[in-house]
């Protein structure tokens, strides 16, 4: 008897819960609670953390989880991490479902850092009408920064306005198309956008877009994360949950 828990949140999580329907497999999808009205699933969901990796442990075992499957954000390194400590606690077969990083094409202007810091101190000099495409998370990380005007594009309404200076918050839901996400950029007069190396084809209309444009991209490149067994495809994963089945784990 399989019983699959997918750590969601992404598009990737979403395709593979319905794949899992469709072959009527008992699984769970469990999202952190960033998003307030999350998309409605076919497969049953649950809300909120787990408590560390203690706590996600106890879960599998109290939950009866045969496989755990990551398909968190590229950027969740701390959920990414506990998967993989709590799977090797309590033997519970562990995949990442996750989605190839993007590479810079001709024409990108792409200049790299290694995280938010890094992105926050880059932008040091004269103000410039920035778009940051980070979501609403680290946001106020670029008060330090308080000479720009920055472009923000959340899936909700913010509670409390973003700290900084200056800014304009566009509330959307992806995914974005080229067309749209250049009339966006030249609609604010975009300089340059700011990006998290989030990979796959459902945010990438904004680099497409920037390089149409031909505006710069500082790029966050993703953070390291503990060894496991990657997959990009949901195909891939149901073929795991297949072999590893008929192993008996």
């Amino acid at each position: 008897m399989r019983n699959i828990l997918i750590l969601g949140g992404t598009t990737e999580a979403s395709a593979l819960a319905a794949a899992l329907a469709a072959r009527e497999l008992t699984a769970t999808l469990s999202y952190a609670g960033r998003v307030a009205k999350p998309k409605p699933q076919p497969v049953a969901v649950r809300i909120g953390g787990f408590g560390g990796v203690a706590g996600l442990a106890a879960y599998l075992s109290a939950a009866g989880v045969t496989h755990l499957v990551d398909a968190t954000h590229p950027f969740a390194a701390r959920m990414s991490a506990n998967a993989a400590a709590a799977a090797a606690r309590t033997g519970v077969a562990h995949l990442a479902l996750t989605r190839p990083a993007w590479t810079p094409q001709p024409g990108d202007r792409w200049y790299h850092v290694a995280d938010i810091p890094g992105a926050v101190a880059a932008l040091a000099g004269p103000a410039r009408r920035v778009m940051l495409a980070l979501g609403r998370m680290h946001v106020d990380a670029f008060a330090a920064q308080p000479q720009h005007h920055y472009l923000l594009r959340f899936v909700d309404a913010p509670r409390e306005a973003p700290g900084l200076a200056h800014h304009h918050v566009v509330v959307d839901r992806g995914p974005f198309t080229v067309d749209a996400d250049i009339a966006l950029m030249r609609a604010h007069e975009i300089d340059l956008v700011v990006s998290k190396n989030a990979g796959g084809r459902g945010a990438e209309a904004k680099l497409i877009a920037a390089r149409a444009l031909g505006l710069p991209v500082l790029m966050i490149d993703r953070p390291r994360l503990p060894p496991r067994t990657e997959v990009d495809t949901v195909a891939a994963v149901l073929r795991w949950i297949d072999h590893t089945a008929d192993l008996g784990v």
